[in-house]
Formats: structure tokens, sequence, C-alpha cells
């Protein structure tokens, strides 16, 4: 489960809060809960988040006044840390992070609002990041997020992402199920082909 969260400073929109990632664990959800955090300053609220049942949580460089220490506290406090990279923001701010995370989520929109178009050189950096993390032989989870749909998955798929952020091209759908079997289809043709 992906979580957003926005500040109205980092990013433009306001989202939710620690409260209803508390409340899911509260109602028994026990699934991973990805906390994607766009907000400034990052360290305040990250231990809000691991305290209410974050599995993940990642945070934008550009966000932290010092990215190893960000990363150091999502850990301190029992989670899993991810470090965001926005279009523009250069791969080169994994060289001193990345025997260290977790997660690397690329961003294929800008930040802030749902709905976006996939930027198209997403698919090369995405490909850059699969083979930094694959020549660290780190398990490391690479996610994709923005503008992610059936038509496209299977492209991004075999760009290297693992885990894929489908908003809007769900929840816009009238049939859920139908779009998410279509995703499911795709990525599955797709890493036959990498195999």
């Amino acid at each position: 489960m992906h979580f957003d969260v926005m500040d109205n400073h980092y990013v433009p929109n306001l989202t939710i809060g620690p409260l209803v990632c508390e409340a899911l664990r509260k109602h028994g959800v026990t699934a991973p809960i990805d906390v994607h955090l766009m907000v400034e300053p990052v360290d305040r609220i990250v231990p809000d988040f691991a305290k209410a049942g974050a599995t993940y949580i990642s945070f934008h460089p550009e966000a932290s006044a010092h990215v190893h220490r960000t990363v150091q506290l999502i850990k301190s406090h029992g989670c899993k840390a991810g470090v965001v990279l926005n279009p523009a923001t250069p791969i080169e701010v994994l060289d001193w992070v990345l025997d260290e995370l977790d997660l690397v989520l690329l961003m294929s929109v800008n930040p802030g609002f749902g709905g976006q178009a996939f930027i198209p050189s997403a698919l090369e950096k995405l490909r850059r990041v699969r083979e930094r993390i694959d020549r660290s032989g780190r398990d490391i989870r690479l996610e994709i997020d923005g503008g992610v749909k059936a038509e496209n998955i299977g492209e991004i798929a075999a760009a290297g992402a693992d885990t894929f952020v489908a908003g809007s091209a769900i929840f816009n759908a009238p049939d859920y199920a139908d779009v998410i079997a279509r995703m499911r289809r795709a990525v599955a043709d797709a890493r036959g082909l990498r195999a």
C-alpha cells in the first residue's frame, strides 16, 4: 500500500498524515505500508510515520539537509529506508547512500498531483538506476510512480522496475479489476522477456 504524504510546502498539494496509517494498522491491515514523504523538513515527521506503522519510508533528497542522516533516522525507527528521485534529480545522489537503502523510488512525473502523463525520459533513468542496484549486489526495490498505466507498464517493467505505483489509472477506471489484470499480464509478459 503506497501513501503519498504532501505538506503543501515541498509540493503544492496537501494529503494525509500518520493518523491514517495508524488507523489502518489498528483495523488489521498487515500489508506493507510504503510512505512517500513529500514534506519539508522531512526529519520532523519520520518518527510519527514509523510509530504509526509504516514499513517503508522514502523521501526526496532535496527535502533533507543531510540525506545520510535521514536514512539513518528512518532505520533507527525500525523502518526500511528509501530515496525518491524527481525527474530532474541526478542519479549520482545514490552514490553516497545506495549501500544503506532498501528502496529507490523514481518519479516519472513531477510530484504533487495525480493524473499526469508519464515522462518518457524516466525509462532511461530507470535502466541506469537498475544497473547501479544490480552492480551493488544488494536487495533494493526499484519503484516507479507517475503516469503508470496498462498501456506502458510492460515497457516500464522491462526497463527494470520491481514495484509500480498506479493511482489514477486504476481509480479513474470503471472496472478496477480489469485494469489491474491487464497490468499484471503486461508485467508478466515483460518479465518473461527479461529472463
